[in-house]
């Protein structure tokens, strides 16, 4: 999909973003969100994201380039002009006000007649679930009371454009979960478009139609979660979206059609699905998510079989996480599921591990990759 394409509901187009004149913090970026998508922008502290939403709401002007709303630039257009809703991290409610006056500023603001209010206030609690909660103040509200008002504020007066930065780090796991699958609910109940921030990855994963992984300032790739998961690009995508083994390794063949290399890791020989443009003689990174990796197989039912040995084994409730060495490593992670016969593991067990060619993934090796 091109960032040229005028039926995107917003576009970046070769956004720089520099807070000192000299080192940026958004490098380049081009990006089309569509309308009635959920976006996610995910990444570590310090990778852009943030600063790319407060771009977009008007908070902070990019050093070059263009952002566009439906088709019109508005990178010089005041905050305040944008029309866009706005859910951030710490609520931002007025402590003073009910919940219900809470909801009725900014329509009121807006200019909407006091019987339109009444209705749209009382449509809004109905959609996040707080109906009877109009009279209660703020400090009367749990966490996730409060969080779907500040979600009912930014949606009450029927944005196109709804931004969330962080909106759900203040709360505990159990609440934050809950909240991810009400956040959902509401935007397939409302088809608005959403630009959402997080660090979680299974926040995103939970919640976005599409997910753009940042590191420094760049996106290393957007998908649909389970394009991410599945055919990751680079190694740092593979890392960041859930565990995935990572090996050093020297391919020695290419495959004559050109989809597959074998590659020489730890003393094995490992064939992988060849992702990156790689040539005999070249170091790549191989990527094998640990649920892949069978443990005693039936001899020849993978293609990539090998001897390890159990390190450490650790119990995850629906998982057993098991730790071995294996490819010239003692931190080779395989999960296998806690059901009944198992396979009696203990550390110590010498044992046998194999996984698929196209669960194996040759990745361009770079030169911040921390792998040994």
């Amino acid at each position: 999909m091109s960032s040229r394409d005028h039926n995107a509901h917003v576009e970046f187009r070769h956004i720089n973003k520099s807070y000192d004149g000299r080192t940026l913090v958004v490098k380049d970026l081009d990006l089309s969100i569509w309308t009635g998508e959920f976006v996610t922008l995910l990444g570590p502290s310090g990778s852009g994201k943030t600063t790319i939403l407060m771009m977009l709401a008007g908070f902070q002007p990019p050093t070059s380039g263009e952002i566009l709303l439906e088709g019109k630039p508005i990178q010089d257009l005041p905050a305040r002009k944008r029309g866009l809703g706005m859910v951030f991290q710490n609520y931002a409610l007025f402590p003073h006000m009910s919940v219900g006056a809470n909801l009725a500023f900014p329509l009121e603001v807006r200019g909407i007649a006091a019987e339109e209010r009444r209705r749209r206030v009382e449509d809004i609690l109905r959609l996040v679930r707080l109906e009877g909660f109009a009279d209660r103040r703020p400090s009367q509200l749990s966490g996730g009371q409060q969080q779907r008002v500040a979600i009912a504020r930014a949606l009450v007066f029927k944005p196109d454009l709804v931004l969330m930065d962080e909106p759900l780090g203040a709360l505990d796991r159990s609440l934050r979960e809950e909240m991810q699958y009400e956040i959902r609910r509401i935007h397939r109940t409302l088809a608005v478009t959403v630009v959402y921030v997080t660090h979680d990855q299974q926040e995103a994963m939970v919640m976005s139609d599409r997910i753009a992984v940042l590191r420094e300032g760049v996106v290393e790739q957007i998908a649909v979660p389970e394009g991410l998961y599945e055919e990751p690009d680079c190694a740092f995508v593979a890392s960041f979206i859930g565990e995935s083994n990572q090996l050093k390794g020297r391919v020695t063949k290419v495959s004559d059609e050109g989809d597959t290399c074998d590659v020489e890791t730890g003393g094995a020989t490992v064939r992988a699905l060849r992702v990156a443009p790689c040539r005999a003689g070249d170091t790549i990174i191989l990527s094998i998510r640990p649920e892949r990796i069978a443990i005693n197989p039936e001899p020849g039912s993978y293609t990539n079989e090998m001897d390890a040995t159990v390190e450490d084994l650790t119990f995850l409730g629906e998982q057993l996480r098991v730790r071995l060495s294996a490819c010239g490593r003692d931190d080779f992670i395989a999960t296998i599921p806690n059901i009944v016969g198992h396979g009696g593991l203990i550390e110590g067990d010498a044992v046998r591990v194999g996984w698929t060619v196209v669960d194996c993934r040759a990745l361009n090796h770079e030169p911040n990759d921390a792998i040994s």
